[in-house]
């Protein structure tokens, strides 16, 4: 009895043993996505897709990584430098806001060209296409379309999806006797962006982009019984129509002067509406925005009958999503992936029952300009013109079935009564490189269907699985197991924040790398705000590369958590802006090398943007030209160093040898006009700058070394490092973010700025000041812990330095919360500003590898920021500066043992609590030590 009672309880831990490996990699749910922060994505860096895994339709939206408006042109005002002493002069006198205005008028980029808006808005008041005038009480209205009013996120919400232009809206409203006579009050809240209105065909109201549209009505314009209200609205860009306030509970209506809407006729309701003119002129813009590029639909045959045992899933250590599902007792699999080798969305459905599989796919965009053929009986092509702009793009679903029927019917593809089906979807566009759109849309698809062609599902999938493995297994992390693991995603991120689930935020540790890898293969674009996916025509902040800190932060896993290689379409970035900031350099400083304000695009624009009180903020080609250092750092490639890094960090370094002037009060080098990113206005001398600036001094001074380079120009950064006005610790004990001592310590500002030289550099170090680590760590007590998602993921990695692994455990829960409006995590383990940004998942994944292993003093710390919450655990596979590859395990909070590989040879500082030791390694020689480093 004894023998059989433990043989049970050996399976059963075996069993549970194995769920649990498989929830340490799989995200799972028992329901289908509803929203888009529901879906899975998946991705092989150029093209993704969001599954949302219905079981009577599924929607996969989709993405191909060049989908941009915009077109390659010059972003910069030539004459600019002009106008940089009499800005500096400003700021040097503390006309902070005279410097602003000045530079916002003769010193930001160049816009886009636009249409021009006054001829437009002339020829939709004369009619222009619209038969009759719609304005006429006596209109004829019968065949128009209807509409809800108010539409709070636009009519695009409501089914004029992605409309710019003029629209037409009419209704009526019946007058009580008792209100004749009275002049009325019509309150339409808000509009999106002009309109004309009229009551009973006359003119009552025109406002262009301003709100409340609130009219007064004539009596005498009033008449018993039914009135017509007729609205034209023109929209130039974004959400149109009559689009109501944030807060819904103000209604729109009309009442009699000196009563109230409550009182009044409300018009929320259903309204007639006719399109004019979807056509207008292009509204200018800085930069360019990240495009979606379609989506694939695929319509079951309806069933009367229940779906049970539904499971959705990713498995991120194949990179395969799936569905599985049991209808009318036949049991359903589907599998998604995007295969990096043969360049396609794999989609792949079977059943346990003989032609079971029915279904008709479509292929759809949220592109006005989009257009849907049939190329075979079994192909569809989806073509698209980006909107004032200059990519086209044409993307393919190619259908596989085994036995039953397929055929193309209106544009869909049909299948009837298949065993098996697996469909292909592949895209691609005329985008050659960011001078080049010469190119052909389809090559990209002639070119996988040729690749796919005669492969078996399974070669394809074992080809994916091998490509994507071999970037993922190269690290491996356990922090045990926890009874969570049992639930669905979506139900264990709810628990986390109160539960014991260290092996969730290993998960999400993984889950960081697995959007990476999805998002940055070599060859491809870097990963954007938001990775690869997005669906989205007017996405948040242009779904651009913002590179003030979210670029960046999406790079922080590269070295650290072992996908070195990832790295490789970030630096092809590097280059690309380098050329482009050598002429923002010269036209608005008139110095030698390259510059980079804070955001950029697919055309690589490098002048400044926005407004100028953010928009002018210098340093973002020396911050990138950090990761280029530490990439050397980490791996010690002298070939890298001397071919690709060190000319392009000489050339940032150039740059900030010309740009540096004497602060006319300390003496000190400083950086004008710049900014402390987002925060307080266009300033002379931000102290993020000028630890960026020095570090990067630094950097190119050891570079050169290394290389035995260059000895005037070490000579020259060397005695200017030492002018660069240093960090210094203001009146309440923190690290001053200005120049000047002007911290308002009950700010909570998200972005943290002046504490860029605790993390990710190395300016502020324990070994090197521990005074000034103190005042940058109140610095972030006086800030606070709550943020957005991005900013909460940048502060664990500096409650890791600080070496508080609690603080910085609690932050990792902040971050891994449901986002219920506000920052956490979406139900798809996306990061959530909000709203969706990836950065947050990059930073924190990052972060917490930081608590685990840091190595930026020159030696490896062992469990510098353990958290009590992670008691255990093995990670194998982390990389260190210096060239080092560790395996380490802990146990009760303890070290137990530590391996080291050393890739390049030389000497490995290791200290780990009041231990340390140094070992002389050889190149390609492991080293095993114990917990108390022997």
């Amino acid at each position: 009895m004894k023998v059989k009672f433990l043989w049970a309880i050996l399976l059963f831990a075996a069993h549970f043993n194995g769920f649990a490996q498989e929830n340490n990699h799989t995200l799972w749910y028992t329901k289908p996505a509803e929203k888009w922060t529901d879906a899975l994505p998946i991705g092989n860096g150029r093209l993704g897709a969001m599954i949302f895994a219905g079981t009577a339709v599924d929607h996969i939206q989709f993405n191909e990584e060049t989908v941009w408006t915009g077109k390659p042109r010059d972003y910069n005002r030539k004459d600019a430098y002009q106008y940089l002493p009499e800005i500096r002069k400003l700021l040097f006198e503390g006309k902070q806001k005279e410097a602003e205005a000045l530079a916002q008028e003769q010193f930001m980029g160049l816009q886009s060209s636009s249409g021009d808006r006054e001829v437009w808005v002339s020829e939709m008041k004369a009619g222009k296409g619209i038969q009759g005038n719609p304005a006429l009480a006596n209109f004829d209205d019968k065949l128009w379309k209807s509409i809800k009013v108010p539409s709070y996120e636009g009519w695009e919400a409501v089914g004029l999806a992605n409309l710019d232009g003029a629209v037409w809206f009419r209704t009526t409203f019946d007058v009580p006797e008792n209100w004749l006579g009275k002049d009325l009050i019509l309150d339409l809240n808000r509009i999106r962006d002009q309109d004309f209105t009229y009551i009973n065909g006359k003119l009552v109201g025109n406002t262009d982009n301003t709100e409340p549209r609130k009219y007064t009505i004539p009596a005498k314009l009033i008449k018993k019984g039914i009135n017509v209200i007729a609205i034209q609205v023109l929209n130039y860009f974004d959400k149109g129509g009559l689009a109501g306030y944030k807060d819904t509970s103000k209604k729109i209506g009309i009442y009699p002067v000196g009563s109230n809407v409550e009182q009044g006729i409300s018009l929320v309701k259903e309204w007639k509406y006719k399109i004019q003119d979807e056509d207008p002129p292009a509204v200018p813009q800085y930069q360019a925005s990240y495009q979606p590029f379609g989506d694939l639909n695929l319509y079951f045959k309806p069933t009367k009958s229940t779906v049970s045992n539904y499971k959705r899933s990713l498995d991120i250590s194949n990179a395969v999503a799936k569905t599985t599902y049991t209808l009318n007792g036949i049991n359903y699999t589907r599998e998604y992936f995007a295969s990096q080798p043969d360049q396609a969305l794999v989609i792949h459905l079977t059943a346990d029952k003989k032609a079971s599989i029915s279904f008709d796919a479509e292929l759809s965009s949220a592109h006005r300009k989009s257009l849907v053929k049939t190329l075979g009986n079994n192909v569809i092509a989806l073509s698209i013109q980006v909107k004032d702009g200059t990519i086209k793009g044409e993307s393919r679903l190619t259908a596989l079935i085994k036995n039953g029927t397929v055929k193309t019917v209106n544009g869909k593809i049909s299948i009837n009564q298949a065993d098996e089906v697996t469909l292909y979807l592949t895209a691609g566009t005329n985008f050659i490189n960011a001078q080049d759109v010469s190119g052909n849309p389809a090559t990209a698809n002639v070119k996988a269907l040729n690749s796919l062609k005669g492969k078996s599902y399974a070669a394809i999938k074992q080809n994916h699985v091998k490509e994507y493995q071999s970037y993922y297994k190269s690290f491996s992390v356990d922090f045990g197991r926890s009874e969570n693991e049992k639930l669905p995603t979506d139900e264990r991120l709810e628990k986390f924040a109160s539960a014991n689930d260290p092996a969730f935020a290993a998960l999400y540790m993984q889950y960081g790398r697995y959007l990476l890898i999805s998002s940055s293969r070599p060859g491809t674009q870097p990963a954007n705000l938001q990775g690869i996916w997005n669906d989205l025509l007017t996405p948040p902040w242009g779904s651009k590369y913002t590179t003030n800190i979210n670029l960046e932060m999406n790079y922080w896993p590269t070295e650290i958590l072992n996908l070195s290689a990832l790295n490789e379409p970030l630096f092809n970035k590097i280059k690309g802006l380098s050329k482009t900031g050598a002429e923002t350099a010269k036209a608005y400083y008139n110095a030698r090398g390259w510059v980079l304000h804070h955001n950029t695009d697919l055309w690589n624009g490098t002048a400044p943007i926005n407004a100028s009180n953010h928009g002018i903020w210098v340093s973002g080609g020396a911050w990138l030209s950090q990761h280029l250092w530490e990439h050397y750092q980490f791996s010690k490639d002298r070939k890298f160093l001397s071919n690709e890094a060190y000319p392009l960090m000489k050339q940032a370094a150039l740059f900030f040898e010309d740009f540096l002037v004497k602060d006319p009060k300390t003496g000190w080098l400083i950086s004008t006009p710049s900014n402390s990113p987002e925060n307080g206005g266009l300033v002379a001398g931000p102290t993020m700058d000028h630890q960026i600036i020095r570090s990067l001094f630094k950097n190119c001074i050891a570079a050169a070394e290394v290389l035995s380079i260059d000895g005037e120009f070490r000579k020259s950064l060397t005695e200017k490092v030492n002018q660069i006005a240093p960090n210094q610790i203001g009146k309440y004990g923190q690290l001053q973010e200005w120049l000047t001592d002007i911290d308002d310590t009950a700010s909570k500002h998200r972005h943290v700025s002046h504490l860029w030289g605790v993390y990710p550099g190395n300016d502020i170090t324990w070994d090197s000041n521990e005074k000034m680590m103190q005042a940058a760590k109140q610095s972030l007590l006086y800030r606070g812990d709550e943020a957005t998602g991005w900013s909460l993921a940048w502060k664990i990695n500096f409650w890791a330095r600080f070496k508080d692994g609690n603080h910085a455990m609690k932050l990792v829960k902040m971050l891994m919360k449901p986002a219920n409006n506000g920052a956490g995590s979406y139900v798809n383990l996306f990061d959530a500003h909000p709203p969706f940004q990836i950065d947050g998942n990059f930073g924190g994944a990052a972060g917490i590898a930081e608590m685990i292993v840091q190595s930026h003093q020159d030696y490896l710390d062992i469990l510098p920021a353990l958290p009590s919450e992670i008691p255990n655990g093995e990670i194998k596979g982390l990389q260190a500066r210096g060239g080092f590859e560790l395996d380490l395990t802990w146990a009760n909070g303890l070290l137990t043992s530590l391996t080291v590989k050393s890739k390049t040879g030389g000497n490995c500082k290791i200290h780990y609590k009041n231990n340390s030791v140094s070992i002389e390694t050889k190149a390609g020689e492991t080293y095993k030590l114990n917990g108390d480093l022997k």
